[in-house]
């Protein structure tokens, strides 16, 4: 059972990121506490008719995880969320495997980038990256029945551009990205709350790190 460990000692932000079927659910649920839930589809979304538009529902949507985090931590001391609420990966991923155009993602890019001025989102002080190999995501998928994953197969392949993401994350700062989900989760360990999580500069030096599409 993993235990959030000391409220006092402020982790801050620190999300649970992975592909489909990694256990991110299951393992903030273990943790006994409250956490920032996943976003779940309304059947209002965006169609992809207006890209600059799609850009901006889901720069909202983001914004509102964030905001949801905020208010947690304010609350308990750190703020645990179900995938990272700044969920800019999600289309650069897609871009990578040929299952979205590279201007979905420049569209969410310049969404994004607005509200990192506006300082409604930011980077996590910490991320929490499990990315189970493809037998085991499929057995962790079988095994949970309650979930239909009806698009598996793809959010399957996005495993690899969602390890080099992180991984550029955690060349620019490292320590900021660990590796799986652990037993218990101690905040006394965990790296301190960023200076600046609204900070551009580093927003651009992470696309700059990305490998080109």
């Amino acid at each position: 059972m993993a235990s959030v460990g000391n409220p006092q000692t402020v982790c801050s932000s620190c999300p649970v990121e992975g592909p489909s079927a990694a256990g991110k659910t299951t393992w903030c649920r273990a943790t006994g506490e409250q956490f920032v839930a996943e976003y779940s589809p309304t059947g209002q979304e965006p169609d992809g008719s207006d890209p600059a538009g799609q850009a901006t529902y889901w720069a909202h949507v983001s914004a509102q995880r964030w905001a949801q985090a905020l208010a947690l931590e304010d609350a308990t001391g750190v703020a645990v969320c179900d995938s990272d609420p700044l969920k800019l990966h999600g289309s650069w991923c897609l871009a990578a495997v040929g299952a979205a155009p590279i201007t979905r993602f420049e569209h969410e890019l310049a969404a994004v980038r607005r509200m990192f001025t506006q300082r409604r989102l930011g980077f996590a002080d910490v991320v929490l990256l499990s990315i189970p190999d493809p037998q085991q995501l499929l057995r962790q998928r079988t095994a949970d029945p309650s979930r239909r994953r009806r698009h598996f197969d793809l959010h399957a392949r996005l495993a690899a551009p969602l390890a080099e993401w992180y991984g550029a994350v955690d060349r620019l700062d490292p320590g900021r990205v660990l590796d799986g989900f652990p037993l218990e989760l101690d905040t006394a360990t965990l790296p301190p709350p960023r200076p600046d999580r609204h900070d551009r500069d580093l927003l651009d030096s992470l696309i700059d790190e990305l490998p080109a599409l």
